[in-house]
């Protein structure tokens, strides 16, 4: 096991998990919070806010490996971009300043020849500075995430369940390759310990390349639900917004950067993370089950 590690995002969908993923392991860990919350026995609690650089010093006192998890959508649509910067600028400086040896960085996946969405463009810039600082930076560059509280997962499940025939915008035929968010829970702790992945930069994504509409069809035939979707090409992506956030529990502020980054394909071209990680990747329709059992299990409490 490494020395002590860090994980900024710790309260979020992939924070929570990685968090119990690692104290599992025996691992010591320590979360940076905004604000005070629960942890998890084992855990200990820094608080510190990433634009507000005079709290980072703290958290970052001996810290081998650090995970860097965080985005800035949630704040807001306006500004994000910027927040996504300075925050990983502050992360750098203090990570350099305090001697953090490793940072494992959670990005998204795009092709970086097309024209990407801002929130793509937002994750590429975040790596970007990352790399800059003086520590060895692993990006993963993930795919749609799936599973139960990620965004993903909540969209298309809302859409299946309240809309069962659907017109939707061109972005229905783009192509994705989903990961399970176990999945990715494992490529996080697996880097931890493997050291090749140091330094590197990895597309990670399932065994199956879908596009969106296939995704809704195979959710929608698993709960058992009739679907018929109506391709329409007069849907911008804000207001395809407007009608996701109708729809779904998804704020604002997340559904128009998400909505924006549905018409990037989003595939793996480098499969070189599956030699040095090797493990079964789950399918989608299982994805979607061990998804549906845990909404189930947190429903009843």
């Amino acid at each position: 096991m490494t020395g002590k590690i860090l994980i900024t995002g710790a309260s979020g969908f992939i924070g929570q998990r990685l968090t119990s993923a690692l104290l599992a392991e025996g691992a010591d860990l320590r979360c940076l919070l905004r604000r005070p919350a629960p942890l998890p026995d084992g855990a200990k609690a820094a608080i510190g806010d990433l634009l507000e650089p005079d709290t980072l010093p703290a958290a970052m006192e001996g810290i081998d490996t650090a995970y860097y998890l965080v985005h800035s959508m949630a704040g807001g649509r306006a500004g994000f971009e910027a927040r996504d910067h300075t925050a990983s600028v502050n992360f750098t400086k203090a990570a350099t300043s305090a001697g953090v040896r490793r940072v494992i960085y959670l990005g998204g996946l795009g092709d970086t020849n097309g024209e990407l969405s801002e929130h793509l463009r937002s994750r590429l810039e975040v790596g970007e500075i990352l790399r800059s600082g003086s520590f060895t930076t692993t990006f993963l560059r993930a795919a749609v995430i799936f599973g139960a509280g990620g965004a993903s997962y909540e969209m298309i499940h809302a859409l299946v369940k309240h809309l069962p025939i659907m017109i939707t915008p061109r972005w229905v035929s783009t192509r994705c390759q989903p990961i399970a968010v176990g999945d990715v829970i494992n490529y996080l702790t697996g880097c931890l310990h493997e050291e090749r992945t140091a330094g590197g930069t990895f597309d990670i994504g399932g065994p199956e390349i879908l596009t969106y509409r296939e995704m809704m069809e195979r959710f929608a035939a698993i709960e058992g639900r009739g679907l018929f979707i109506i391709p329409v090409p007069v849907l911008t992506p804000k207001l395809s917004s407007y009608w996701i956030g109708f729809i779904t529990p998804i704020k604002p502020s997340i559904a128009m950067p998400l909505i924006e980054g549905l018409s990037n394909e989003v595939i793996c071209h480098d499969n070189r993370i599956r030699e040095l990680l090797p493990f079964r990747l789950t399918p989608y329709d299982e994805a979607v089950r061990i998804a549906l059992s845990e909404e189930n299990e947190k429903a009843r409490g």
